[in-house]
């Protein structure tokens, strides 16, 4: 699957010039995929759903294997736009009283993303086929939920460098937010694809209360 992986990114110059073509076929694969796993979805199936030919998706993607890598590695691109997003904000705070409003929003849209049903349905399936694809449930992880969890860990690490926030260990105090912010609404939507997703008032009380408990409000 390593080398798979590396297949799927050597080649996405060339996706991009059919982007049309490579765009229907990868939002057809990932409706099926999240629908049916990965198991019982055919090329075929893709093929129909996407509007294109069968070898369409051969040529695009070589195979089903590299089709369903493409789709769960595509996802890791919000998890890249929050962390850039993340650094940003708090790279420009310079002052101990703005350090709590920058975190707070943050925080709410790390909870909200998390928490996405989209996002959630994808965790589901990357979860269920991990013992078929156990280096592409990796990679997602080091990409998404683990890329995310460091640059928190960064960030408030920079912070505290310059001696705006009293954080003396950065990737322990990342790692205790994330799990106030969403691991016990995680573990239970993980188990519960039928619950609805927190609303703002009650991710507004996560981050509160999360922001409290670590010392950050």
């Amino acid at each position: 699957m390593d080398e798979l992986i590396v297949r799927i990114e050597s080649t996405a110059g060339e996706e991009r010039r059919a982007e049309p073509s490579r765009v229907a076929i990868v939002r057809a694969a990932t409706e099926l995929f999240l629908a049916h796993g990965f198991q019982a979805t055919g090329t075929d199936r893709i093929a129909a759903a996407a509007a294109v030919s069968k070898q369409t998706v051969y040529n695009q993607f070589g195979d089903k294997r590299r089709l369903f890598a493409a789709v769960v590695l595509g996802v890791t691109a919000t998890a890249e736009a929050y962390g850039a997003e993340l650094t940003a904000t708090l790279e420009a705070v310079e002052r101990r009283e703005d350090v709590g409003p920058a975190l707070r929003l943050l925080a709410h849209r790390w909870t909200a993303a998390v928490l996405a049903p989209g996002v959630l349905a994808v965790r589901r399936l990357v979860v269920t086929e991990a013992g078929r694809f156990p280096d592409l449930a990796a990679e997602y992880h080091r990409r998404a939920p683990g890329a995310t969890l460091q640059t928190v860990a960064t960030g408030l690490g920079r912070l505290a460098q310059r001696g705006l926030v009293d954080v003396t260990d950065p990737e322990r105090t990342a790692a205790d937010l994330a799990f106030l912010l969403f691991g016990a609404e995680l573990d239970h939507a993980m188990f519960h694809p039928e619950a609805p997703p927190p609303d703002e008032r009650r991710i507004a009380e996560l981050v509160d209360h999360a922001l409290r408990v670590v010392g950050l409000a």
